[in-house]
């Protein structure tokens, strides 16, 4: 875990409303997911910067206990050249705490892992969190992406 300052981006990509009250978020997200691929959003986001996924949560009512929104997409340039069914999102400039989750993206980890940091007490913004799907994140039964999480 460490602190990074990071400037704002943006991201497009689908979105979806869900919240971790009675896990909905654990339905919600695989299909949120499952839409991203299977209908091979990516290939439809204009001005992409680079290959990796986001998965952007924003929105929160609250904390994380509250509904929230996320968005499975790719940074991209400028946002000005919106295609018809997706949405944008901008990433806060600020201060986030990175994580680094390793092994079988496929099980539970990256659950186990968010619930590892809601228990930290960390003083978050709830403004925008983000996990990166890069490179090392294409082998998903050994696997590596990273979480920031925007604090104060």
């Amino acid at each position: 875990m460490n602190a990074q300052n990071l400037d704002s981006f943006h991201v497009i990509g689908v979105k979806i409303n869900t919240t971790n009250e009675n896990m909905q978020s654990s339905k919600d997200l695989p299909a949120l997911w499952d839409k991203f691929i299977n209908e091979k959003i990516a290939d439809k986001i204009p001005g992409k910067i680079g290959n990796e996924i986001y998965c952007v949560y924003t929105d929160y009512e609250g904390d994380d206990t509250q509904p929230y929104a996320a968005i499975v997409g790719c940074k991209v340039s400028d946002v000005s050249s919106l295609p018809a069914g997706l949405e944008s999102v901008t990433i806060s400039k600020g201060v986030y705490q990175k994580f680094n989750v390793k092994g079988d993206l496929m099980s539970d980890i990256i659950w186990k892992a968010w619930g590892d940091i809601h228990h930290k007490g960390l003083p978050r913004t709830y403004a925008t969190d983000f996990e990166v799907y890069g490179e090392k994140a294409q082998n998903p039964k050994d696997g590596e992406l990273e979480i920031f999480v925007g604090v104060n």
